[in-house]
């Protein structure tokens, strides 16, 4: 997520940051791609932050060739395409930087986004250097900032895209789980694992009422993950990564082309 936070993180504390559907493509996606452009918005999950492979030209939205709206691009040849998520990115950039690619020619949209409005770098951080209860306490604050000030931001940038592609099919894309639970792991204890999981879901629930509200299409990647993720043995997310601090807490390659891919191809 928002990379610059995290590298504040690793100058103050020690550095911490915080399925197989791929068979067959649904025949609506392809008539998406043939009838219009797709236009991929959002934060570093869509970017492809985590995935390597960045486009020289994206700078510090770090986009790489391995994120699902490359790979969907690639796949379906789009009559345009418009990689516009970056790494960092809030509903306010989204809203501000993301939207000039939008037109009524505009297919398909997809965006992920929410996640650094609510803090996910700063309760990570939190989680990683502090004790059980202030890592909880500081998740029921951003679950709080979910309730209260979360939907209507998620309202405004919905609403935009919808002004702006008034033809398109719209995914609203989440967020996954990021740790295992019941299994012998180094580093968070249980109970913050499974509180960080209970925010992923709870931020999921939000986002989809959201989304449903705007008749958009809700992507969820939890079961996408599931059996992937961080202390599972065989993770599609990087944990804690210091010698590419950014990185940590994101999807890897496989992550991006095993979770978030099927779920898009579903999806549109």
């Amino acid at each position: 997520m928002r990379r610059s936070r995290l590298v504040v993180f690793v100058s103050s504390v020690l550095l911490a940051a915080g399925a197989a559907l791929t068979g067959a493509i649904p025949a609506q996606a392809s008539q998406l791609a043939a009838g219009g452009g797709y236009v991929a918005l959002g934060d570093s999950y869509s970017s492809g932050v985590g995935a390597g492979s960045y486009i020289s030209s994206s700078g510090n939205c770090k986009r790489s060739t391995k994120a699902y709206p490359y790979l969907w691009n690639a796949a379906h040849a789009p009559s345009s395409f418009t990689f516009a998520a970056c790494s960092g990115a809030r509903t306010g950039d989204v809203l501000a930087d993301q939207l000039g690619g939008l037109n009524a020619s505009t297919a398909l949209v997809t965006v992920t986004i929410g996640g650094n409005d609510a803090g996910f770098a700063d309760v990570m951080t939190t989680c990683v250097t502090s004790s059980d209860s202030t890592c909880l306490s500081r998740i029921d604050t951003a679950r709080a900032y979910v309730d209260s000030t979360l939907p209507g931001k998620l309202d405004t940038v919905y609403s935009s895209i919808r002004d702006k592609a008034p033809n398109a099919r719209v995914v609203v894309i989440g967020y996954p789980r990021f740790y295992r639970l019941g299994t012998v792991c180094l580093g968070l204890s249980e109970a913050k694992r499974s509180a960080i999981n209970g925010a992923a879901d709870y931020l999921d629930a939000a986002t989809a009422r959201r989304a449903a509200a705007h008749g958009f299409v809700f992507g969820d990647v939890r079961g996408s993950f599931g059996g992937h993720e961080i202390c599972s043995g065989s993770s599609w997310l990087h944990s804690l990564n210091l010698l590419n601090i950014g990185e940590s807490y994101h999807p890897t390659a496989s992550g991006q082309s095993g979770g978030y891919l099927p779920v898009l191809n579903s999806a549109a």
